[in-house]
């Protein structure tokens, strides 16, 4: 499909954002691993947390979604069943790579794969570190990418991994506590922090004995250890409000996002901040968050903790005075797509004057003009582009858009509600 958008005078209301699909993965994961009942209060119902759905019923977790307030889970108290097919993760690449370190607490050998776009998503490093505990796991074509054959039992042991994407760290965190014997954990060139934070939080909330240092590059985790059952509320989606702030900041607009939780663990958070930097009107309310528009300069901002966030300050900068940088964020190339690379083609597409770097990208002031864009099927690029096309001088089309209900299912809609001139086609 098709997302249309039009420039957009100013953007008003008050919005609920959608619960977050990071934690809703984590709570399905946990409560899959648990002995017992456990329930997940205000969940994400996308296309990513679906994947992590589907994927542990396949090892046995009882799943009931018919509440879309509150999912039931009865867990496999650690003891994934041998699933009757590979396991299909669509395009969710957490979904992926916490459910390879479920799998390898099982004695068999599954298949995981997943769509185009997961093919392409490496998850050598996480094989590597499991591999070195037990386990036998493989790319199947021999790319370091899905499709990846893994054979359990993981045992423990002294391991080694990349941290370059935080779900291989937090992949480890969450099996290793069952496993036979202790763990310890070192992980290098480590990013994206906050998310490894979240998984620890997660931790701690079911008391696992574990010991780290200070810089997250250490871990040593005991084993024989279990998950309880528990009752948690899924705070909502920092990642997505990112381009709701980002909306009311680059247009004369009043927008009032509910739903959030500043105290979260959520790394995204942050962009508040990175805003305040540029000048956004954004204030915490005893309501929700509100923001307004203004006069927005450049800053250099290091997104190494939010790589997410990255296509939608691309944007940003494309509306703010002066030189914008974003940089320490090299990770964001092997997401869903290389998104610095794909942020700087389509952006110049559509006159922007921006240029790639090693670790992120360079933005200067630009007048946009609408155009056809390629969302290149990557729910966070398409709205980004989405945003770009409300600043944009005449008209912005942008194809897959159907792909933003990975994370952020309703969108559109809730953008139209403020006003946005922006509809789906085809």
């Amino acid at each position: 499909m098709d997302l249309k958008v039009a420039k957009n005078g100013p953007l008003r209301g008050t919005v609920i954002i959608t619960s977050s699909n990071s934690q809703t993965i984590r709570g399905v994961v946990f409560g899959s691993l648990a002995e017992g009942v456990s329930e997940i209060k205000n969940p994400l119902k996308s296309a990513d947390t679906m994947a992590s759905v589907n994927g542990c019923r396949a090892l046995g977790a009882k799943i009931d979604i018919s509440d879309d307030k509150n999912w039931i889970i009865e867990g496999v108290k650690g003891k994934p069943r041998n699933p009757e097919k590979p396991l299909d993760l669509a395009n969710s690449g957490t979904s992926l790579n916490l459910i390879t370190g479920v799998v390898s607490l099982g004695d068999f050998e599954v298949v995981l794969d997943g769509d185009e776009s997961l093919r392409k998503r490496p998850v050598q490093p996480l094989l590597n570190a499991l591999n070195i505990l037990g386990v036998k796991g493989a790319s199947l074509n021999a790319d370091g990418c899905p499709p990846i054959r893994v054979q359990g039992k993981i045992k423990g042991g002294r391991t080694k991994v990349d941290g370059i994407s935080s779900q291989f760290v937090s992949s480890l965190l969450i099996s290793t506590p069952l496993a036979e014997k202790e763990t310890e954990i070192e992980v290098a060139n480590i990013h994206e922090v906050p998310y490894i934070e979240m998984t620890l939080q997660w931790l701690d909330e079911q008391k696992i004995r574990y010991e780290r240092n200070n810089d997250f590059t250490f871990f040593g985790m005991k084993g024989k250890q279990n998950y309880k059952p528990f009752k948690k509320n899924i705070p909502g989606d920092w990642s997505s409000a990112t381009f709701l702030l980002v909306a009311g900041a680059i247009t004369e607009s009043d927008i009032l996002l509910k739903g959030l939780d500043v105290n979260d663990i959520q790394g995204d958070k942050i962009v508040v901040e990175h805003l305040k930097k540029m000048g956004a009107d954004i204030k915490i309310e005893k309501e929700g968050i509100r923001v307004k528009g203004g006069k927005l300069r450049g800053a250099e901002l290091d997104l190494n903790s939010t790589p997410d966030a990255l296509p939608a300050l691309a944007v940003l900068g494309c509306f703010a005075e002066g030189t914008t940088r974003l940089y320490n964020v090299a990770h964001a190339r092997i997401k869903e797509t290389d998104r610095i690379k794909v942020m700087t083609e389509e952006l110049s597409r559509m006159n922007a004057d921006v240029k790639e770097t090693r670790d992120g990208m360079v933005i200067n002031r630009r007048d946009l003009k609408g155009a056809e864009v390629n969302g290149h099927h990557d729910h966070r690029v398409i709205m980004a582009l989405s945003l770009a096309g409300i600043i944009a001088r005449g008209t912005t089309k942008i194809n897959t858009a159907e792909a933003v209900d990975v994370t952020f299912p309703g969108f559109v809609e809730l953008m139209r509600t403020t006003g946005a001139n922006m509809k789906m086609e085809g």
